[in-house]
C-alpha cells in the first residue's frame, strides 16, 4: 500500500527556500517517491484552515517514506528547509479499500 507524506509549508526565507527546492526531487526518485502536490493555488473551504503551500508526495510504502525521510540523501536538505521554512509535516497510509 502506497505511503503519503502531507506537508505544510510556510517560507520565510524564499532564497534560501529555493536551495531546498532545487535539491530536494532528486532524493524523492530516488527513494522511489513522486510529487502529487507541489504548491500551487489553495482554495480552503472548511475549518479554517489556511495554509500558504502544501505539498503531498506518493511513495511506494508508509515505509519507504519513513526511509526517505530519515536518509542521509535528506538530512541536508531537511536542514535547510528547517531554517528557511516553518512546516507541519505528517506520514499516513494510503487506503488500501
Amino acid at each position: 500500500m502506497a505511503g503519503y507524506l502531507i506537508g505544510e509549508v510556510e517560507i520565510l526565507d524564499p532564497a534560501l527556500y529555493q536551495a531546498y527546492a532545487k535539491g530536494v526531487p532528486a532524493t524523492i526518485a530516488q527513494y522511489g517517491g513522486r510529487y502529487l502536490v507541489r504548491g500551487g493555488t489553495v482554495d480552503p473551504k472548511e475549518g479554517g484552515w489556511q495554509p500558504q503551500r502544501l505539498v503531498v508526495l506518493e511513495f511506494p510504502s508508509l515505509e519507504q517514506a519513513r526511509r526517505w525521510y530519515a536518509s542521509p540523501e535528506y538530512a541536508p536538505l531537511l536542514a535547510i528547509r528547517q531554517k528557511a521554512a516553518r512546516s507541519r509535516i505528517l506520514l499516513v497510509d494510503g487506503y488500501a479499500g
